[in-house]
């Protein structure tokens, strides 16, 4: 929606994204520090799609899941980090109207395609450990397909109602966000008209969309977990938990730093820590993620050294010819 459209709706035509502006001494650093954030991030990740793709010993269910998430992740840190960095850097910390929704469209959407890859990767080790005998057959490549297409799109649909009922709202008065991005709730907040239906919306759509794939996470891992400890050798144990280990820190450190930032009472005390704790979500869960599956899977490790020792091979080959 153009920004001119909104001019007979409200007289706030931008937001200003406050960040971290009551440190302005730290402005350098902190822009610094997202910068090695924001590189070390795209590289990894892409470093991980990079040796699914090349490795034939990779294409499994369980990387194939892997890339789908390292290239989710790229694009999820993708919405918020460019934009803040510019404001750190430049000092300007306004974004238009259309441009806030827009950012909140493809974040919301991204972090719901999340929650259902990662309950798609939790299904997979599920299979995996407590059917073994049946996972080629029931996680097969058109199950795959259909899970992994699943998430994309189930994320687009739900965040489309969602931000379509958010932008009929009317903001008229200030129009600062606390916030480094156009979060959900900061932003309503400073609405003038009654946001009542849209939280009622809001959790309608998260018990819909977003409860599922979260119990389902849940489920996989209890049942995974009772599996495991009915293995009677230590070895055996070690071995099948060393199979969903990675997946199980990355599913906690999502769903644990959420549920804190939208389920603590919002206070005005509370406001800066709820900054902080979201930037685990939106900055720290995809900067761990190729540290976890690289340092955490052997599989991983291997394809690296390879890839290391192809690339090593090849710049010899053409430094003596």
């Amino acid at each position: 929606m153009a920004d001119r459209d909104w001019g007979n709706q409200t007289a706030i035509t931008e937001f200003i994204i406050l960040g971290f502006g009551d440190l302005p001494d730290l402005q350098i650093l902190l822009f610094l520090l997202f910068q090695v954030i924001y590189m070390a991030t795209v590289a990894g990740n892409t470093l991980i799609m990079v040796l699914i793709v090349a490795g034939q010993h990779l294409h499994t269910p369980m990387y194939f899941f892997l890339g789908n998430l390292s290239c989710l992740e790229t694009c999820y840190t993708s919405t918020i980090l460019p934009r803040f960095l510019a404001s750190l850097l430049t000092g300007d910390r306004t974004i238009s109207v259309t441009g806030c929704f827009t950012q909140q469209y493809f974040f919301g959407s991204l972090a719901c395609a999340e929650c259902y890859l990662l309950a798609a990767m939790s299904y997979d080790r599920y299979l995996a450990i407590c059917k073994p005998l049946h996972y080629s057959t029931l996680m097969n490549n058109r199950v795959c397909l259909q899970l992994a297409a699943g998430s994309w799109l189930n994320g687009c649909l739900a965040t489309a109602t969602f931000v379509l009922f958010l932008s009929q709202l009317i903001f008229c008065g200030p129009n600062e966000i606390d916030h480094f991005y156009c979060d959900v709730i900061p932003l309503m907040e400073l609405s003038c008209s009654d946001t009542h239906q849209v939280i009622l919306l809001a959790f309608i759509i998260a018990s819909i969309f977003t409860l599922p794939p979260f119990l389902l996470t849940l489920t996989s891992y209890v049942c995974i977990i009772a599996t495991i400890l009915r293995i009677p050798s230590t070895t055996g144990k070690q071995k099948a938990f060393s199979t969903c280990s990675s997946h199980l820190i990355v599913v906690t450190i999502f769903y644990g730093s959420i549920m804190i930032v939208y389920l603590l009472p919002k206070h005005d005390t509370l406001r800066d820590l709820n900054k902080v704790v979201s930037l685990c979500y939106t900055v720290l869960t995809p900067l761990v993620n190729p540290l976890i599956y690289s340092l955490r899977n052997r599989e991983v490790k291997e394809a690296l050294c390879k890839a290391v020792s192809k690339y090593m091979a090849f710049t010899k080959t053409c430094r003596d010819s």
